[in-house]
């Protein structure tokens, strides 16, 4: 009987969680009208900082209501998954710290601006991602090792299933409107975040699994817990080395995709009397990136008309990868 209660509870979740749930679908609709049109440094701080702080009051009132519930329901896994939804509130405050300063216009001491604060905040967010899921697993390891001993876990309370049950609904709900709002705003933090957003609700996953094994299954199905977080915490901290290394590349100066450098090779000998595109070098800078080429013109072309294409080349380059792309040009002649 315990055992098909359990199972209602679950379809009940999948269909709250489907696409066709109210909620979901609301935050699927934001993409309808959305554009991603080029937005000022202004316009993408705020709607940063809007999105961050979304997600910092629902984070406060989960972490809130977890501990409550871990507590008063007796589960050290629901006590766990408050701590972890603690490390989202921490990712949020070094968004908004580091956002502010990503933004700051260049300066005689950062000539290239200071996009690459930014890329350091998603590099702390993916390494609280993998101290958490290391976390996880040991805490896992532990229980489990308890088990074997010959230990039983305590049995939780319903108050601690309804939690998780509620933790992953909204925790779904945060990453589709994160994703969508980093997506418009082309920010690679905000992207980090949402799935942040995700690892949180996929632990109250493995949670929920857990702490309903106990409460309907019996004490023997108590080792649920720290399996399903043993599962979960591996798919954490792969997803921390997703995010860290493509900011570890833009810290280390690492260059832009071939596929990127032969497409800035097309654009600019499309241009009539342009040639031999050499020397190229590219980089990432936060969001921006940098460009820096040679070419070659034919050497009678007269000044004014040299300048006029290269600046032509510039404000294509601008076009096609952004305005706030830097872009150096060294002219030859032939």
């Amino acid at each position: 009987m315990n055992l098909q209660i359990f199972k209602k509870v679950f379809l009940k979740l999948h269909k709250c969680l489907s696409k066709n749930n109210i909620f979901v679908s609301y935050y699927l609709r934001i993409k309808s009208y959305h554009q991603m049109t080029d937005l000022s440094d202004k316009e993408r701080e705020r709607g940063i900082y809007r999105v961050t702080l979304v997600g910092s009051v629902v984070n406060i009132v989960l972490v809130a209501f977890k501990f409550v519930a871990g507590i008063v329901g007796n589960s050290a896994a629901m006590i766990a998954d408050a701590a972890h939804s603690l490390s989202d509130l921490i990712t949020d405050v070094v968004i908004i710290v580091f956002v502010r300063i990503s933004n700051k216009p260049k300066d005689k001491n950062h000539d290239y601006g200071h996009g690459k604060f930014e890329t350091f905040a998603t590099l702390l967010i993916g390494l609280i991602l993998l101290v958490v899921g290391v976390g996880i697993a040991w805490n896992g390891t532990m229980e489990i090792n308890s088990v074997i001993r010959g230990e039983i876990l305590r049995k939780p309370g319903m108050i601690a299933f309804y939690g998780a049950i509620i933790t992953i609904v909204f925790k779904e709900i945060l990453y589709r409107y994160t994703i969508i709002q980093a997506r418009k705003l082309k920010s690679n933090a905000l992207i980090a975040n949402a799935w942040h957003h995700r690892s949180d609700g996929l632990t109250s996953i493995a949670t929920t699994i857990g702490i309903g094994g106990a409460i309907f299954l019996g004490a023997k199905w108590r080792i649920l817990d720290p399996l399903a977080a043993m599962f979960v915490s591996i798919f954490i901290i792969v997803m921390a080395f997703k995010l860290m290394k493509p900011c570890v590349d833009e810290l280390m100066e690492r260059s832009l995709p071939d596929e990127m450098e032969n497409e800035m090779i097309s654009i600019v000998e499309s241009f009539e009397g342009v040639s031999d595109m050499h020397n190229l070098r590219t980089r990432k800078i936060g969001n921006n990136c940098a460009i820096e080429f040679h070419i070659r013109m034919d050497g009678e072309t007269s000044l004014s008309k040299t300048h006029d294409t290269v600046t032509e080349i510039e404000h294509r380059l601008k076009e096609h990868y952004g305005q706030g792309t830097h872009v150096i040009i060294h002219m030859e002649p032939l």
